[in-house]
């Protein structure tokens, strides 16, 4: 009758394998195994400087919403600093508007990505209020912004563009991520 293992099998430990054959062959004998030749590593490639900069950027998650009030606020305090220190100079704001831009759909998670590129035009609107210079009410500072918007719209498409570009790059590389953690497909056997 046969009996079962219960208990899993014990792994053996290997022994050392010898370097070179003269390690193990008595003086004078000739030794009948075979030669380890030791495969030299490939040389590290040199990561550019740009590359370890932006590595040592600080790497924060948001969620969407995080991500649109963070693009948000920061353009209107940029708006505001424009407004005070250069008097609503647009091409400064759109130029400050491009990084923010960046830095939003790099700092949103992965599961909000779709997010990014909706909520940069938001906080593009949301920063120009201070420099669209309205007057006579709301309805002027509403006209006013209006104004701004379409004067300055190629600000606008660029940094949407900017962060389209950037989580589309994100969501394919997430996605070949998946793809080579997923196992293949099983074998038929014959």
């Amino acid at each position: 009758m046969e009996q079962h293992r219960t208990s899993h099998p014990q792994r053996r430990q290997r022994p050392q394998t010898p370097i070179s054959p003269v390690d193990v062959a008595p003086q004078g004998a000739i030794a009948e195994t075979a030669s380890v030749y030791r495969v030299p590593a490939r040389p590290a490639r040199a990561v550019p400087p740009v590359v370890l900069a932006l590595r040592r950027l600080p790497k924060p998650r948001l969620t969407g919403l995080g991500g649109g009030l963070f693009a948000a606020s920061t353009m209107f305090a940029l708006g505001c600093l424009d407004w005070l220190l250069l008097d609503g100079s647009a091409v400064v704001y759109g130029m400050l508007f491009l990084p923010v831009s960046a830095l939003t759909a790099l700092w949103v998670r992965e599961a909000d990505l779709v997010t990014a590129p909706i909520s940069v035009p938001i906080a593009f609107a949301v920063g120009i209020v201070p420099i669209a210079g309205g007057t006579g009410g709301f309805g002027g500072q509403t006209m006013a912004v209006v104004t701004a918007l379409a004067v300055h719209a190629g600000w606008l498409y660029g940094g949407t563009l900017v962060a389209g570009l950037i989580t589309c790059v994100r969501k394919v590389r997430m996605m070949s991520r998946r793809q080579r953690r997923r196992p293949g497909p099983p074998t038929r056997r014959a």
